[in-house]
C-alpha cells in the first residue's frame, strides 16, 4: 500500500506522465540519450524541465515534435543527431527555453526568425555544424541571450549585426567564432566594443589576413589579460599578404612586411577649452563600484571642481573646459564580481585652442611667413629697381642738395669713393664740379656743399635716386 501511494504521488505515476520507452526519468528530468531514436518520443510529460535527446538519429525537427505546450521545459539537448533541418515553428510550444544545444549536427543555414519564439533563451550552442549562411534576423527577439557558440562552422562573413550598438543582442557576453572561414574582421569597430564583450570574443583558428589594426586589437587584449586573447595566443594566426603559410598575429610587432607598432595604452588628445569623456572600459560586466583618481591624486566620487569634473552614471569621467593642468594620467578603480581592476587613461591637452572664436595661425608659422615676405620684398627693392646707368637714363633733374643724415641707409650700394676703370656707367667724383654727360651730375655723384660758417665741416648730400634713398624714405611693412 505504501508503494502504491508513492506511485500515485509521483508525477510519472499518472497516465499522461508516464516515462517514454528507452528513456530514463528522474523527477522532472527526461534523458533519452543514446537510445537510437529517429524521432522525438511522444507523448512528452507536461512537467518536463530538462529533455536530453543527444546522440540519436533525429535528422529533422518539425513543428509537431511537441504538439502540446511544455511550459516548464528550460533545457533542450539535441547534439550529435545529424540534424539537418529545423522548422521556424519548432519552438512555438517551448517559450520558456533557456538552454538550447544544437551542436555537432549538419545544419547549413540559420533561416530568418528561426529562434524568434525563444524570448527567454540565454545559451545557444551551434558549434560543429556546417553553417555558412546566417540570416540577419535569425537571432531576432533574443533579448536575454548571453552566450552564442558558432565555432567550427563555415562562416566567411563576420556577423557584425549581432554586436553593433547592442540592439540585436543587448546582453550578449560571449560570442565564439573560432575555427570558421573568416578572412577579415572589422578591427576598428571591434575595438569600440566594451571590454567585457571583447573578453569573450573568440576569433582563433580562422584564416585571417594579417593587418596592423588586427594586431593592435589583439595586442591590447593581451595587455588587458582578456581571456579570448591570453588563452589562445598560439591559435591566433594570420596570413601575411602574398604568403601561403600563417604566422602568429601577436608576433607581427616590428616585423616585415607590415612592421606593425606596439599598441599603446588608452591615450586621449584634446585642446584647451574642450570637453572630453574618459571611459572606464572594464572587462567585468557586473561592476559593484568604481571611482576615478586624477593626476594630482584627488579621488573623484561625484561632481567636483565647480562642475568641471563630473562622474557619469556609466562610470565615465567627463572633463569640461580643459586647462593645461588637466593633462596627465587618470586612474579608474573598478571593483568587479571576482577581482578588482585598475585602468589608466592618459590625457594630452594641447596648449592652444583648436576652434576658438577667431581661428589663428600658429605663432611659429606666422613668424616664418613674415620672414619670408621680408626677404622677398628686400630682393624686389634690390633687383627690380629701374636702371640708372648713363647709357639708359634720360633727362634728369639735378638732385636737390640735402644734408647727409641718419636717413642714409647702410644698405646703399653706392660707395662714396671714385669708381675703378671698366665700370659701365659714370661713377663718382670725389670733388670738383661733378658734372657728367650734357653737363649734368652723374648718377652716383655727390655735389659739394657750399662752405658754412661754424665749427662744423662740410657735409655730403645723399643721392635721392640711389637705392639707399629708396630704403631710407620708404618704410617696409610686412
Amino acid at each position: 500500500s505504501l508503494l502504491l501511494a508513492l506511485s500515485l504521488l509521483s508525477p510519472w505515476g499518472s497516465a499522461e506522465g508516464s516515462c517514454p520507452q528507452r528513456c530514463v526519468c528522474a523527477s522532472n528530468l527526461l534523458s533519452c540519450s543514446q537510445a537510437n531514436l529517429s524521432a522525438v518520443p511522444a507523448p512528452l510529460p507536461r512537467f518536463t524541465a530538462v529533455l536530453d535527446l543527444s546522440h540519436n538519429n533525429v535528422t529533422r525537427l518539425r513543428a509537431d515534435w511537441a504538439p502540446a505546450r511544455l511550459p516548464h521545459l528550460h533545457a533542450l539537448l539535441l547534439s550529435h543527431n545529424g540534424l539537418a533541418f529545423v522548422s521556424t515553428e519548432a519552438f512555438t510550444h517551448v517559450p520558456r527555453l533557456r538552454h538550447l544545444d544544437l551542436s555537432s549536427n549538419r545544419l547549413r543555414t540559420l533561416d530568418e526568425n528561426l529562434f524568434s519564439d525563444l524570448g527567454e533563451l540565454e545559451v545557444l550552442l551551434l558549434y560543429n555544424n556546417e553553417i555558412s549562411t546566417v540570416d540577419r534576423t535569425a537571432f531576432e527577439n533574443l533579448g536575454r541571450l548571453r552566450k552564442l557558440y558558432l565555432g567550427q562552422n563555415r562562416i566567411a562573413r563576420f556577423p557584425l549585426e549581432l554586436l553593433r550598438e547592442g540592439t540585436r543582442l543587448p546582453q550578449l557576453a560571449l560570442l565564439d567564432l573560432s575555427a570558421n572561414r573568416l578572412r577579415a574582421v572589422p578591427a576598428g569597430e571591434l575595438q569600440a566594443l566594451p571590454a567585457w564583450l571583447r573578453d569573450r570574443l573568440y576569433l582563433h583558428n580562422n584564416p585571417l589576413t594579417c593587418d596592423c589594426l588586427l594586431f593592435q586589437l589583439l595586442d591590447r587584449g593581451r595587455r588587458r589579460h582578456l581571456s579570448a586573447v591570453e588563452d589562445f595566443q598560439d591559435e591566433l594566426r594570420c596570413f601575411p599578404p602574398g604568403a601561403t603559410t600563417h604566422v602568429k598575429i601577436l608576433d607581427l610587432a616590428g616585423k616585415q612586411p607590415l612592421n606593425c607598432s606596439k599598441a599603446q595604452e588608452a591615450v586621449l588628445e584634446a585642446h584647451l577649452g574642450d570637453s572630453v569623456t574618459l571611459g572606464c572600459d572594464s572587462r567585468w560586466q557586473g561592476v559593484r563600484s568604481r571611482h576615478w583618481v586624477t593626476p594630482g591624486g584627488e579621488r573623484v566620487l561625484g561632481d567636483g571642481g565647480n562642475g568641471s569634473v563630473v562622474l557619469l552614471a556609466n562610470g565615465s569621467l567627463q572633463l569640461r573646459a580643459l586647462r593645461p593642468e588637466d593633462a596627465g594620467t587618470y586612474s579608474c578603480w573598478v571593483a568587479g564580481p571576482l577581482l578588482n581592476e585598475t585602468l589608466y587613461v592618459e590625457l594630452l591637452v594641447h596648449n592652444f585652442t583648436l576652434h576658438g572664436p577667431h581661428d589663428t595661425l600658429n605663432t611659429a608659422y606666422t613668424t616664418l611667413v613674415g620672414c619670408i615676405l621680408s626677404v622677398v620684398l628686400v630682393l624686389i627693392y634690390l633687383y627690380l629697381t629701374p636702371c640708372r646707368c648713363c647709357c639708359c637714363r634720360g633727362t634728369e633733374k639735378p638732385p636737390a642738395p640735402r644734408d647727409d643724415s641718419i636717413n642714409s641707409s647702410v644698405l646703399s650700394t653706392t660707395p662714396n669713393h671714385a669708381g675703378g676703370p671698366g665700370e659701365p656707367c659714370g661713377s663718382h667724383i670725389a670733388s670738383g664740379a661733378g658734372t657728367g654727360q650734357n653737363g649734368r651730375f652723374k648718377g652716383g655723384g655727390t655735389p659739394p656743399l657750399p662752405a658754412r660758417p661754424g665749427p662744423k665741416a662740410q657735409r655730403k648730400v645723399s643721392d635721392p635716386d640711389s637705392v639707399s634713398s629708396v630704403f631710407s624714405d620708404t618704410p617696409i611693412v610686412v
